[in-house]
């Protein structure tokens, strides 16, 4: 095509397709399926997302939803139209990943909590260095599960059920959880060889910040033990917290295997009985929505699932 039929053409669909905040919103209210939380994920009114689904209306002079009492509904033209806009925008997500990964140096937001930032991504940051020379990271900690809302985060680390609204899911791996101390506390205690047994032990616990996270007394619900009057000696608001209290051997913590293997394989922590819980949940990498896995994130899926000569 010559330059200038481009011009004109490119000229008619400016006349035509309206602005592309027009389209990001109305993609993300028939997704959603509401005003409101379209303007909450995107950071503006429900007033703003109104006027921009007004403005797609007029253009194209048709409706888009069927406004019900307490819902809307996608016409036959939104569905159509929405269909269009969710492939067009994966693609050209998916290129943008493809080009920025291809220019020089780039840096990838992980949204983690904090427990899972401690103890499986820091102590795995030097043999990522092999695989990617070039990459850099910035770790976004949070307390409790990451957001996806945030527009600078590329993805996300999560434990649940691998179904979320803001993005889609790389299933990352399952988890298993028992109890662990220190060797220098299990060099003058004895160790419990039955769930009645840790009814008389110091435990180290931390607060359930996560849906499916649990406690010592959820574990010991899971193993049928409904009578549970355990002994703390500790208690943390911060699982890592409560692990490196069991380091320093003051108690029994419960581990959570994918997040202390390290710790397992340099002795630093022992398993101490066979009991253990393998939870319904599990670890997820989640992109998020309008954005294809690029190479780059399939090889931190690959570099997180790593574990070498794991010992539980």
């Amino acid at each position: 095509m010559q330059p200038g039929n481009i011009d004109k053409k490119v000229k008619g669909y400016r006349r035509l397709i309206p602005s592309m905040t027009a389209l990001l919103e109305f993609e993300a209210v028939a997704r959603l399926a509401s005003f409101t939380l379209a303007a909450q994920e995107l950071g503006v009114t429900q007033a703003a997302v109104s006027k921009q689904i007004k403005l797609l209306e007029d253009t194209l002079e048709t409706r888009l939803f069927h406004r019900l009492h307490r819902a809307i509904k996608l016409t036959q033209e939104g569905y159509i139209l929405h269909s269009v806009v969710t492939e067009s925008i994966h693609r050209m997500a998916s290129v943008f990943d493809k080009i920025s990964e291809g220019i020089g140096e780039r840096e990838i937001a992980i949204a983690c909590t904090e427990a899972f930032s401690h103890l499986r991504v820091l102590p795995r940051l030097t043999p990522l260095r092999t695989l990617q020379p070039k990459l850099k990271l910035r770790l976004v900690t949070q307390l409790l599960s990451p957001s996806l809302y945030r527009d600078d985060v590329d993805l996300a680390i999560r434990f649940g059920n691998g179904k979320w609204d803001d993005g889609s899911s790389i299933f990352l791996f399952d988890e298993e959880v028992f109890p662990v101390c220190s060797p220098s506390w299990l060099a003058v205690h004895q160790a419990p060889t039955s769930i009645d047994d840790f009814l008389d032990v110091a435990l180290i616990d931390s607060d359930s910040t996560l849906e499916g996270w649990m406690t010592w007394n959820s574990w010991c619900r899971e193993l049928g033990d409904t009578r549970p009057k355990l002994n703390y000696s500790l208690r943390c608001s911060s699982y890592s917290d409560a692990v490196q209290a069991a380091r320093q051997g003051y108690g029994i913590a419960l581990g959570w295997g994918r997040l202390v293997t390290h710790l397992l394989n340099s002795g630093e922590l022992v398993r101490i009985t066979p009991y253990t819980v393998k939870p319904k949940d599990a670890y997820y990498v989640v992109v998020p929505t309008g954005r294809e896995p690029g190479s780059i994130t399939l090889t931190l899926v690959d570099w997180l699932r790593e574990d070498r000569h794991s010992n539980y």
